[in-house]
């Protein structure tokens, strides 16, 4: 999960002495300049702080204030060339002509550079998009469809006499002279999904084909309101933009029928362990709190957090998943702990660390300790610049490399209600695996969704499926009669800004990788036409379904990037990118009201908050949201009723229209799309 570098853990100090203050400006503008290249929109200077928003790519970038002049008094860059961390104002000093801020950007697109000549300092934030935005997405050519009859030709696809049912509409046709014609429904957008009227017998489920529901567990349904205030967490009485929403485990299983009808095999919560307590500041001033419902931010690996619910209502989602043929993917953190929020120093009986004493490095070796963590705290290893040893939002970050025995943490070691036991001769990582295998060896989770991969040495990922491949075997041999198969443990890691790529990560512990490739570069213009998707889906079958060692995850929304409703707001467009994603070969993440059009949340100056807002239940009941629901019903039943759209090969039969088949073994179906309705 993608962390705001905003955040400010209690602990946290600000360093350094005070900014820089500039001369008197004598410009009334300056220009921003990017890799040596001014920004066409100046800043101008005499109403304070000025901001602007620009596009970046994925990359390095060099990052300076000057005039066009570059005369000095409005040169403004670092006193020595250093990166430009986000969302912290970073100081500047006059006439550096050749120091420059050195910007990583992760994920392309709108970046805004917030200049305060009066300090003089620097931010740079991802800009967001807000709620009531809505903009026109950009034409794409496309074929055209009148409405009426589709022809469409099977030659040496079926033979003549072969007849056929369009999935979506559940009309029927026979093959005559190599050919077959249909009206595709309206509402499908001018496609037609063919099948055999004699279905083969359903296959067994594998990975491969892999239709994955994400969900927020905290933002999706809230079927026990008695649990939403576990610890003293309340409601801030504002926007709510990072409290606690109520979700837990005993409204998703309310919904497991709703995800089912999607056609989706599996569904991916978010972690489920206990939480830090208490919360930090959010924002850019720190003015809201920010509460942990998002699960990222753990405190207690061996206890749930009694805001989604106890063991009882865990094992009910997992025991009526199974019964529907849906295995759980559980997400899960190995590379740190969350924040010392107030709230939990105080329930832990660590108050000394609330005061301002002499005590305090001796004190803070009762939290984690510097035989666990990273953290800039006295006595403890400090985080290091790459993507293991750094730290990741200020958060602590565990010494997983560590060879050394430990005995449990601290904080664990004196939790009343902790289920931590000390293990022999263990490590770091040794703890980690246990704690989180445990759930699996107990409960029967199917998988895990690894959390900020590439910052953990990759063995430590090839001991994690190693273990959790043997405590899913050990559950279903207790549980032979839940068992759904025999099909091992599966892992599917996020490793930021991964493509359709197999590397070293699939030899050390990983079925499949978070692929963010797809929402970036071809989500939008094969909404817009479909016809356009053949190149994607032709390299993805050939990459991906010849190779039975190599799968990915691919998606159009996620809590982290973007929410593709968010952008457009346009129903029609959220249908047509229902069908060209579904038809998707290798595996895809649906995130929670892709289906239903869910919209943004108000996100208090954090980009990705505004992705996570409460599932729109309300919205579902009637009218364009209701059809756009069962739009995305029909596309993912037939994507699940056929093993080849997922794992089998592609072949295009014609461009217009559009047509292609996929096949696996006995099962063959057949994609017309007509084109775009005139």
């Amino acid at each position: 999960m993608r962390r705001d570098p905003r955040f400010s853990p209690l602990w946290l100090a600000l360093l350094g002495g005070p900014l820089l203050t500039g001369q008197v400006l004598a410009a009334p503008e300056v220009h921003l300049y990017v890799d040596g290249k001014a920004v066409a929109t100046p800043l101008r200077l005499d109403k304070g702080p000025v901001a602007l928003t620009h596009p970046l790519a994925k990359g390095s970038h060099q990052i300076r204030i000057s005039d066009a002049g570059n005369s000095c008094g409005t040169s403004f860059g670092p006193s020595e060339s250093k990166p430009l961390p986000f969302g912290t104002a970073q100081p500047m000093d006059n006439c550096t002509k050749d120091q420059s801020f050195t910007l990583r950007v992760m994920l392309a697109g709108d970046y805004q550079f917030t200049f305060n000549p009066d300090t003089p300092s620097l931010q740079v934030l991802r800009a967001t998009k807000k709620s009531e935005f809505k903009r026109q997405p950009p034409e794409e050519p496309c074929i055209q469809w009148d409405g009426g009859p589709v022809t469409v030709s099977l030659q040496g696809i079926w033979p003549d006499g072969t007849r056929l049912r369009d999935a979506y509409s559940k009309q029927e046709a026979v093959v005559k002279q190599g050919k077959l014609t249909l009206t595709p429904a309206k509402e499908s957008g001018g496609l037609l999904l063919l099948e055999p009227v004699k279905v083969a017998k359903a296959a067994p489920f594998s990975w491969d084909q892999a239709s994955v529901y994400f969900l927020l567990t905290d933002r999706f349904h809230n079927g026990d309101p008695a649990n939403d205030h576990s610890f003293g967490r309340q409601k801030d009485g504002q926007d709510e933009v990072a409290t606690w929403h109520g979700g837990d485990f005993k409204g998703l299983t309310e919904k497991l029928d709703y995800i089912k009808s999607l056609g989706m095999n599996a569904i991916w919560i978010t972690p489920m362990v206990e939480q830090v307590h208490g919360f930090i500041g959010g924002g850019e001033q720190g003015n809201f709190p920010f509460y942990a419902y998002h699960g990222y931010w753990a405190l207690d690996f061996t206890k749930i957090d009694p805001n989604y619910g106890d063991e009882e209502s865990l094992k009910t989602l997992v025991d009526e998943a199974h019964k529907r043929g849906m295995r759980i993917i559980l997400d899960v953190v190995m590379n740190h702990a969350g924040y010392a929020t107030l709230a939990d120093l105080q329930d832990l009986g660590l108050t000394e660390l609330t005061q301002n004493s002499g005590k305090l490095p001796t004190v803070w070796n009762q939290w984690w300790g510097p035989g666990w963590v990273r953290a800039g705290l006295p006595g403890y290893p400090q985080p290091g610049t790459d993507d293991v040893t750094g730290s990741v939002a200020g958060l602590p970050d565990f010494l997983t490399e560590s060879t050394k025995p430990v005995g449990l943490p601290p904080l664990l070691a004196a939790k009343k209600d902790t289920k931590a036991k000390a293990l022999p001769d263990a490590t770091v990582s040794d703890y980690l695996i246990a704690w989180h295998t445990d759930w699996v060896r107990r409960f029967g989770i199917d998988g895990f969704r690894a959390d900020t991969v590439k910052h953990l040495e990759p063995e430590v990922w090839a001991r994690l499926k190693q273990a959790g491949t043997a405590a899913l075997k050990e559950w279903k041999a207790t549980n032979p009669d839940k068992a759904l198969d025999d099909l091992p443990f599966y892992m599917v890691g996020e490793v930021w800004d991964h493509g359709v790529a197999k590397d070293f990560w699939y030899q050390n512990g990983f079925d499949s990788l978070i692929n963010f490739d797809y929402q970036r570069e071809f989500a939008l213009p094969q909404a817009q036409c479909m016809a356009g998707s053949d190149p994607t889906y032709a390299s993805y079958a050939s990459r991906i379904n010849q190779d039975p060692e190599f799968n990915v995850l691919s998606y159009i929304s996620s809590h982290d990037t973007k929410l593709f409703f968010g952008d457009y707001q346009d129903i029609p467009l959220q249908r047509r990118v229902a069908n060209s994603f579904m038809l998707l070969p290798g595996g895809i993440q649906l995130y929670y009201g892709d289906e239903s059009g869910r919209g943004l949340a108000k996100d208090g100056g954090v980009f990705d908050q505004s992705v996570r807002s409460d599932m729109n239940w309300q919205e579902l009941g009637h009218g364009d949201k209701a059809e756009l629901v069962q739009h995305w019903q029909r596309l993912g039943q037939f994507r699940a009723a056929h093993p080849a759209v997922a794992a089998g090969s592609h072949q295009k039969l014609s461009d217009a229209p559009y047509a292609f088949v996929r096949e696996l073994g006995d099962d063959k179906v057949v994609v017309v799309f007509a084109g775009r309705q005139k």
